[in-house]
């Protein structure tokens, strides 16, 4: 889904349940339909209408930036596992050799690794866990679990959020070959959540 805020809020809020179930159910009168639908569901946006909320090349203001991702609903967004900034390249980029970064071989391989581990341990992927499932699969030492729950708070996230930080740090500890959730997973697994920290930024510019 290009331009996520251009669709109708109506449309993205019908998407939450079938987001969380993966399931899509049809009733009517003489007849209930259930129709598969888990998805990997990718969606690109703008941060602000002028497609910048901070900097020189910014023409909107807090407030109007705070209007235009409010056609977002939190529960809505709350389903994404993962939210990333996409910055402005620094000057002189393009025109410089790139170096060279890992093969997309050594990443499928890592991939592939992972997905075995998580099979063996759970006869499932991290992402399909339920939230039993979390509880016994993705353990926190009582400091990461207190470290956790202070970051949740300042960024306003609910269980939800709780239960998906949990498998996407699981996630990044089976993909480097980790048994145990570190404190380094679980700060990866929350630098993924640009969104939360950019509507953070702006109630706080706000007031």
């Amino acid at each position: 889904m290009d331009e996520l805020p251009e669709f109708e809020r109506k449309v993205l809020d019908a998407l939450r349940e079938p987001l969380e179930s993966g399931e899509i159910i049809i009733s009517r009168a003489n007849a209930k339909v259930c129709f598969p639908a888990r998805v990997q569901l990718i969606a690109a946006m703008n941060p602000s209408p002028t497609g910048h909320y901070q900097g020189i090349l910014s023409r909107s203001n807090p407030q109007q930036v705070m209007r235009y991702l409010n056609r977002l609903s939190g529960p809505f967004l709350d389903r994404f596992d993962l939210s990333i900034e996409v910055p402005l390249l620094p000057q002189g980029v393009l025109s410089q050799r790139r170096e060279e970064g890992e093969s997309s071989q050594s990443v499928r391989q890592r991939v592939l690794n992972a997905r075995e581990l998580q099979s063996k341990r759970s006869g499932k992927v991290n992402a399909q866990l339920s939230s039993k499932e979390v509880e016994s699969n993705c353990k926190l030492n009582p400091e990461d679990a207190l470290f956790l729950e202070h970051a949740l708070l300042k960024l306003g996230l609910s269980v939800r959020g709780w239960h998906r930080i949990l498998k996407v740090s699981r996630t990044i500890a089976d993909l480097s070959g980790s048994e145990e959730i570190s404190r380094s997973h679980i700060a990866e697994a929350l630098s993924y959540r640009c969104m939360d920290r950019l509507l953070l930024q702006l109630y706080k510019a706000v007031g």
